[in-house]
């Protein structure tokens, strides 16, 4: 009993246990070790470093590994900075266990006031007393008021040689531009999925337990790239399971559901078969799974059945090799717009099972309008049926035409056979070539086109927004411009109309208001063909059936099909 209880007292949580003692442990934080290799062995050691990331991906080890660093002293006291704490030396040794004298650890979030931070700065004077470096490491920074960040500016700019600053934090826009540019910044970044995995099987065999892979890549899906939440995640699920982690027992301890009967939800939803989901839900929710998470899987499974639609190659799933599977199986089968409206309706859904009184009738709500969706055509179906006259019923993506068959192959006998009798050819010296005159343009229009077809840009663009025609004629054009033209704009046009044309013209500005502007008038025939468009019968049976709907863009038939088939 005595051998129990003292075994009780001893132990350590994961997190504690197996944090990272030198920059070779840190996970997931290659640039970050790199460049403090680099500034140790160039002697390039800033006075002030700032580290920013989400919650337990390194931040307070990272800077408990800085202090080792400036502080080490080597196992015969002779050692200098170095980027391979020995961690037996004294220095070593006091900062492993929170007494080192001059390593100050202190929370922003209890410390926030003027007077704190002057106390500390008052301190900060004194040469260290054991260590060769009085170091201040400063978490959750941010939390610091306005007037404690003015009085740390000047001792941060130009602090005593013996002083170094570490701040951590998760909140990098709350912190002044002034101290972001005093500090060397260092973004730790969430760890992969598959490298905390990894990372969780070794911890794993160092303590003697069972996991199934499946398990492991649950707690490391659930980590969200943060190893410490993934190692107190493993911690309790090796408890749980007495030294066997499963992936049931993992997926009950964090109330998640089984990928399986996600993979069936959402099958049957986007099959419109409704009392089969409904009653997959309420399976689950007995299970004790949150209805809120199953929409949360729901919209998860949505964005990478997306994903490997669009890019198949760059579609990464931390997930076994039956989901990936059977993912990609369900992808072939749902096009894009599909899962677009299924994501538009989850995040929905989520939002609204968040606040409603009972979040389960929310989330069965959404699941109702997400299997009736299905059913739904496609806008472009919608429009085709439309201006077919019928209704677009199907949700299923419509078949893809025929492909025209080939022309049988033509031998090389048939050709020469076909191939006319070759005429006799008289090479005729090429006349060395003419200066091309545009001709004159015949309107005004003409001669907007005419300048872009010079590829003068600039000059089109001012003749189409800022110039009122008051009157035209090949030669002579009479305009009011506006204050947004330069100077030399009269005189600019007129020799680029002599250039092009070769002929002198004669530019004039004019009092009168003038017609209006070549932008202004092809706004107005957009929004007229718009306002016809909508008269449409066609048409107003699509608004008609899409409430909220508008039409944006006219564009003539046969040009687009010409324009789609590259004729």
């Amino acid at each position: 009993m005595a051998e129990q209880d003292q075994a009780a007292t001893d132990y350590r949580v994961l997190a504690r246990k197996y944090r990272p003692t030198s920059l070779e442990g840190l996970r997931g934080q290659d640039a970050l070790v790199r460049t403090l290799r680099n500034a140790v062995a160039s002697g390039r050691i800033a006075q002030a470093f700032l580290l920013t990331g989400v919650r337990g991906v390194g931040k307070t080890t990272t800077a408990r590994i800085l202090a080792r660093i400036l502080n080490c002293v080597g196992p015969d006291g002779t050692g200098e900075v170095t980027a391979e704490p020995c961690g037996v030396c004294a220095q070593c040794v006091a900062i492993a266990e929170d007494r080192h004298v001059d390593v100050l650890e202190i929370d922003a979030a209890s410390h926030t006031g003027i007077d704190n931070m002057r106390d500390l700065l008052e301190a900060a004077r004194y040469r260290p007393v054991m260590g060769r470096y009085k170091i201040y490491v400063m978490d959750e920074v941010h939390m610091l008021s306005n007037a404690a960040f003015n009085a740390l500016l000047k001792t941060l700019e130009e602090p005593p040689e013996h002083l170094k600053f570490v701040f951590a934090t998760t909140e990098l826009r709350k912190i002044p531009a002034t101290i972001l540019s005093r500090c060397q910044r260092f973004d730790l970044r969430r760890i992969d999925a598959s490298e905390l995995a990894t990372y969780f099987a070794e911890l794993v065999e160092e303590e003697e337990a069972e996991a199934s892979p499946e398990a492991l890549a649950l707690i490391a899906r659930a980590a969200d790239g943060s190893a410490r939440d993934g190692l107190s995640i493993l911690d309790q699920a090796i408890a749980q399971g007495q030294g066997k982690v499963a992936e049931e027992d993992v997926r009950e301890m964090l109330g998640l559901a089984d990928r399986g009967l996600v993979f069936d939800l959402f099958e049957a939803v986007m099959s419109g078969e409704i009392a089969a989901a409904l009653a997959n839900l309420d399976g689950q929710y007995a299970a004790g799974v949150d209805p809120v998470v199953v929409l949360e899987d729901l919209l998860e499974l949505t964005h990478w059945l997306t994903r490997y639609k669009v890019t198949p190659e760059a579609a990464s799933y931390a997930a076994p090799e039956f989901e990936r599977e059977r993912g990609a199986a369900m992808a072939q089968k749902l096009a894009v717009p599909h899962l677009s409206r299924a994501w538009q309706i989850l995040l929905k859904g989520i939002s609204e099972a968040r606040t409603a009184p009972n979040s389960l009738q929310a989330v069965e709500m959404t699941l109702v309008r997400l299997a009736h969706s299905a059913d739904l055509p496609t806008p472009e179906e919608a429009l085709k049926a439309a201006a077919a006259g019928g209704v677009a019923s199907v949700a299923s993506p419509s078949a893809p035409s025929a492909l025209p068959q080939p022309a049988p192959p033509t031998t090389a006998a048939q050709v020469m056979a076909e191939a006319p009798p070759l005429e006799p050819v008289v090479v005729v010296p090429a006349e060395p070539p003419k200066p091309t005159v545009a001709p004159m343009p015949e309107n005004f229009e003409a001669l907007v086109n005419l300048a872009e077809e010079q590829g003068e840009v600039i000059l089109m663009a001012q003749l189409r927004n800022n110039v009122r025609l008051v009157s035209y004629s090949p030669g002579r054009i009479d305009l009011r411009t506006d204050d947004n033209l330069p100077s030399d704009f009269i005189r600019s046009l007129s020799r680029h109309l002599e250039a092009w044309t070769g002929e002198r013209w004669i530019v004039a500005v004019s009092p009168e208001e003038g017609a209006e502007t070549v932008a202004a008038q092809e706004e107005a025939q957009h929004q007229a063909r718009l306002s016809d468009a909508e008269t449409d019968p066609g048409v107003a049976r699509i608004l008609d059936a899409f409430p909220g709907a508008k039409v944006v863009a006219v564009h003539d038939a046969e040009e687009t099909k010409a324009e789609n088939t590259g004729s």
